[in-house]
C-alpha cells in the first residue's frame, strides 16, 4: 500500500476523432504516490503523474484536470491543472501533438474524519475549439489511511502544579553570647541582648502555644582562629558549657523540659571567611586568597599575621565576633489536621490560606468537590495552580475547550510556568491546533511532564516522522510505535509494542496494523480480537480501516468486524 501504484487506463469510448487536428485524450499510465492515500500532517496529499501519448492530443484541444476526493456523498476538490494543444488560444501546459507529453499534478486537501473511506478521481473538462468533449470521472486511488489518529494525547499526561502545604513547618530562632578574648564566663550584658531575649520569649511561646512544639535546643561553642589549637578547643568547650548552663537555668525557671544538644568548633575558619566576605575591609581579597591557598590551620594563621597592613583591623573587627556561643531553637509549627481542613473548607474556606485550600482539594476523590475547591482558590487568591488543576480535570474528562480556557487563565497569571505551558500544549494538540501547541511546548522546558513524548506526538501529527523519531528516542509507547509504523519501521514498531509497560486496546490494534503491513494474517486476526475485546469501538474502526483492505474478504476478519 505504500509503494507507487500504477493504473493503466484504456482509451475511453467518447474520444473524439477529428481528421484535421487529431484526437483529444486524457492522460494514460497514471501513477499515484502514495498509491493508497494517507493522512499526514492534517492533510491528504498525493502526487499524480502520467503521459499523453503521441498524436492523440488535439492541436486546438484544452483539457482541465481536477483531482476529486469523493467521500460520504461529498467531494473535496484539488487545484485544477490545464493542458492545451499547440494551437489552442487558452493558457496552460502545452502538449505536443506529434510527441505527446507528460502529465503531473499535486493533490492536497485538509482532512476531515469522513474522508476515512474515500476514493480519489480525476475529473476532466475537455474541449476542442468550442466543442465540449464528455469524459467521465476516472478513479485512480483509494483512501485514506488514518493510522496517525492512533497517536493520541493521554488523558492523564498533564503536569501537576502541586500545593506547598506542610503539616509541620520548622522555625529557627538564634542568638549569640559573645566572650572576651581567652575567657569563657557569661557576662550579664550578653544575656540581656535583644537576640537572647527574643530566643527566651520564643521558648516560652513554643511551650505554651497549642500549635507549636519545641523540636530541639542546641548550644554551640566557638573560638576564633587565632592562638594554639589546644587552647582554642578548651575555650570552645568551656564557652559551650557556660552558655548551656545559662540556658538550662532559664529552661528550669520556665518549666521547660528539653535536653540541650551541644557541639563545638575549636577554630571558626568558616565564620572567619564569612565575616571577611561581608566586610568592607581594605585588602580583604588578599586575606581570602590566603584562605584558599592554605588549608593547614597553623599555616593559615601565620600567613594572615604576616599581613601587617590588615591584621590589626582583623584583630579588632573580625576576631571578637567569633569568640561566642550560639543558642539555636528549632520550633515545629503544627498545621491544621486533615479533618480540620475538611470542616473549614465546607463552612468557611476563606479561613484557609492558599496552600491549605489547594491541599484540601487533594483530600477528596469527588471531581465536583475538587472543582469547587479549586474554583474557590482561584476566586480568593487568583492562584494559577487552581486554574491549572481545573484544566487537568476538564482535560481528563475530554472537555478540551474548557481545559484550554483554564490553562489559558493560568498563563495570564504566570505566563512562563513550564507545567502550565506543557498542559496548554497538550490541550492544543488534542484540539488539532498544532501551531499553538508548538508555541506552548516551546515554553515548557523544565516541566514535570514528559516533554519528549509530547514533542514526538506533535511531530507525528505534523507529519515530520524523522523529528518524531528523534524526540521519542527509545521510549516504548503506543505513540512511539505509531510513528515507527508510519515511518515503515515495522520490526522496530513490533519491538516497541512488545515493550509497552501497560499494553491496552490501542497496543493490540497497532500490532494488528503491523501484521497487515507485513502480511502476517495470524497477527492481524489475533490482535484485532484482543483490541476489540478490550475496546468495542475498534470493531467499527477495523471494518472501515483501509490498513486491512487486503483482508476484507477473509472469513475470520469478517467475523471479527461484523
Amino acid at each position: 500500500m505504500h509503494m507507487k501504484k500504477s493504473l493503466l487506463l484504456g482509451l475511453i469510448a467518447s474520444v473524439v476523432m477529428l481528421a484535421s487536428c487529431g484526437k483529444l485524450n486524457k492522460p494514460e499510465q497514471i501513477t499515484v504516490n502514495p498509491g493508497t492515500l494517507e493522512l499526514k500532517g492534517g492533510k491528504v496529499a498525493a502526487d499524480i503523474t502520467g503521459t499523453f501519448p503521441a498524436k492523440k492530443f488535439a492541436k486546438k484541444g484544452v483539457l482541465v484536470v481536477t483531482p476529486v476526493l469523493k467521500y460520504n456523498g461529498q467531494e473535496a476538490l484539488g487545484e485544477p491543472v490545464t493542458y492545451v494543444g499547440e494551437k489552442a488560444k487558452e493558457n496552460g501546459k502545452t502538449v505536443s501533438y506529434k510527441n505527446g507529453g507528460t502529465y503531473s499534478q499535486h493533490f492536497e486537501v485538509t482532512y476531515v474524519p469522513e474522508m476515512k473511506e474515500s476514493e480519489l478521481y480525476l475529473r476532466f473538462d475537455a474541449r476542442i475549439g468550442k466543442k465540449v468533449i464528455n469524459i467521465p470521472d476516472v478513479k485512480i486511488a483509494d483512501g485514506v489511511i488514518t493510522t496517525p489518529e492512533l497517536a493520541k494525547v493521554g488523558k492523564d499526561a498533564t503536569a501537576t502544579t502541586p500545593d506547598k502545604f506542610q503539616r509541620v513547618i520548622q522555625e529557627l530562632t538564634e542568638a549569640d553570647i559573645k566572650f572576651l578574648i581567652q575567657q569563657a564566663n557569661v557576662r550579664s550584658s550578653e544575656t540581656k541582648s535583644d537576640d537572647v531575649k527574643a530566643l527566651q520569649a520564643a521558648i516560652k511561646d513554643a511551650q505554651k502555644a497549642e500549635r507549636k512544639e519545641i523540636n530541639k535546643i542546641e548550644v554551640a561553642g566557638y573560638a576564633s582562629p587565632d592562638g594554639a589549637q589546644a587552647l582554642n578547643e578548651k575555650l570552645a568547650q568551656n564557652r559551650q558549657k557556660a552558655a548551656a548552663n545559662f540556658l538550662k537555668n532559664d529552661l528550669r525557671k520556665n518549666k521547660v523540659k528539653k535536653d540541650i544538644e551541644s557541639n563545638i568548633t575549636a577554630e571558626d575558619w568558616a565564620g572567619f571567611q564569612a565575616a571577611m566576605e561581608n566586610s568592607n575591609m581594605q585588602d580583604k581579597e588578599l586575606v581570602l586568597r590566603v584562605l584558599s591557598m592554605y588549608s593547614d590551620p597553623e599555616e593559615r594563621e601565620a600567613q594572615i599575621k604576616n599581613l601587617s597592613s590588615v591584621y590589626g583591623t582583623i584583630k579588632d573587627e573580625i576576631l571578637p565576633a567569633l569568640r561566642r556561643s550560639r543558642l539555636i531553637l528549632t520550633t515545629d509549627i503544627i498545621g491544621k489536621s486533615d479533618d480540620e481542613i475538611r470542616e473549614i473548607v465546607k463552612n468557611d474556606p476563606a479561613q484557609l490560606n492558599v496552600e491549605e485550600l489547594l491541599y484540601a482539594a487533594t483530600l477528596t476523590n469527588d471531581k465536583e468537590e475538587k472543582m469547587a475547591i479549586y474554583a474557590k482558590a482561584a476566586n480568593l487568591y487568583g492562584d494559577y495552580r487552581a486554574w491549572n488543576s481545573m484544566g487537568q480535570i476538564y482535560f481528563a474528562d475530554g472537555n478540551i475547550a474548557e481545559a484550554r480556557r483554564c490553562f489559558g487563565k493560568a498563563l495570564t497569571i504566570k505566563a512562563n510556568d513550564p507545567d502550565v505551558n506543557f498542559n496548554a500544549g497538550l490541550a492544543a494538540m488534542a484540539d488539532n491546533d498544532l501551531q499553538q501547541a508548538e508555541e506552548y511546548l516551546g515554553k515548557a522546558a523544565g516541566t514535570t511532564g514528559d516533554l519528549d513524548a509530547a514533542l514526538g506526538l506533535l511531530y507525528t501529527k505534523k507529519g515530520d516522522y524523522a523529528a518524531a523519531k528523534k524526540a521519542y528516542g527509545s521510549k516504548a509507547s503506543n505513540n512511539a510505535a505509531t510513528q515507527q509504523i508510519l515511518n515503515e519501521e515495522y520490526d522496530a514498531a513490533a519491538k516497541t509494542l512488545d515493550a509497552v509497560k501497560e499494553p491496552n486496546a490501542t497496543t493490540a490494534y497497532l500490532k494488528a496494523v503491523v501484521g497487515a503491513r507485513t502480511n502476517d494474517r495470524n497477527a492481524v486476526i489475533a490482535n484485532l480480537k484482543s483490541a476489540i475485546a478490550q475496546d468495542a469501538s475498534f470493531k467499527t474502526r477495523a471494518a472501515g480501516d483501509i490498513e486491512f483492505a487486503k483482508f476484507a474478504e477473509d472469513a475470520d476478519f469478517q467475523a471479527i468486524v461484523k
